[in-house]
C-alpha cells in the first residue's frame, strides 16, 4: 500500500481507480463499453488513440489498458528502487512501456471485436416509413424512417409526378435514394393490403 500510494505510482493509482469504477459501471449495466468514445459519427474503434497506434479497439479498451500497465510498471519499478531520481526516472518508464505493452495486446483484441458499419441512407432502401409533412409531392416532403438499429430519422421524400395518397399519417415505401439531391423516393404502400 505504502508503494501504491507514494511517488510515482499515486499518480496512477488515481487513474486505475477511475478505470476501475467505469468497468464497474460497465458490467451493472449503467455504461455501455463505447460510453466515453465521443458523440454521433465518432469512430469508437480507433478515436484519439489512432495518433498512438492503439486504434482498432474501443478508446475506453485502449485506454484502460495504457493505465493498468503503467500502473503495474510503476508499482514494480517503485518497489525495486529508492530515492527520488530513480522513481521519477520510473515515472518516465512508465508510459513508454504501457504504450509498447498495449499496442502488442490490441491486435488480439481487435480481431475478436464485431466491427459496426455505420447506418448509410440508402440503407433505408426498401423500408417503410410515415409521411410526417402535409403531403408528399415530386418537390417537397418529408418522412419518419426507422434503422435496422431501431433508431429513427426524418428524411427527405419526393413521389412521382401525379402519385395521390402520402399525407400526414401514411405509410409509404421508399424504394429509390437520388445520392445528388439527398432524397428518397417513396410509393403509397397500405400494409393491410391482401398479398402484403
Amino acid at each position: 500500500m505504502e508503494v501504491a500510494l507514494g511517488y510515482p505510482t499515486a499518480l496512477f493509482s488515481f487513474a486505475l481507480l477511475v478505470v476501475i469504477g467505469y468497468w464497474g459501471l460497465v458490467l451493472l449495466g449503467g455504461l455501455g463499453v463505447d460510453a466515453l468514445d465521443g458523440g454521433e459519427g465518432v469512430d469508437t474503434h480507433g478515436g484519439a488513440l489512432v495518433g498512438l497506434s492503439l486504434g482498432g479497439v474501443p478508446v475506453t479498451v485502449a485506454g484502460s489498458l495504457l493505465v493498468a500497465v503503467a500502473w503495474f510498471v510503476s508499482l514494480s519499478g517503485s518497489a525495486l528502487t529508492a530515492g527520488v531520481p530513480a522513481r521519477t526516472a520510473v515515472l518516465a518508464v512508465a508510459p513508454a512501456c504501457a504504450w509498447v505493452g498495449t499496442r502488442a495486446v490490441l491486435p488480439p483484441i481487435a480481431r475478436r471485436l464485431p466491427r459496426e458499419r455505420p447506418v448509410r441512407r440508402d440503407d433505408f432502401v426498401g423500408r417503410l416509413c410515415v409521411v410526417r409533412t402535409g403531403r408528399v409531392t415530386d418537390a417537397f416532403g418529408q418522412a419518419e424512417v426507422v434503422a435496422q438499429d431501431g433508431s429513427s430519422a426524418v428524411v427527405q421524400v419526393r413521389s412521382l409526378a401525379g402519385e395521390p395518397g402520402l399525407t400526414a399519417g401514411r405509410t409509404a415505401l421508399i424504394f429509390d435514394y437520388d445520392a445528388e439531391r439527398e432524397w428518397f423516393l417513396v410509393t403509397a404502400f397500405d400494409p393491410t393490403a391482401p398479398g402484403d
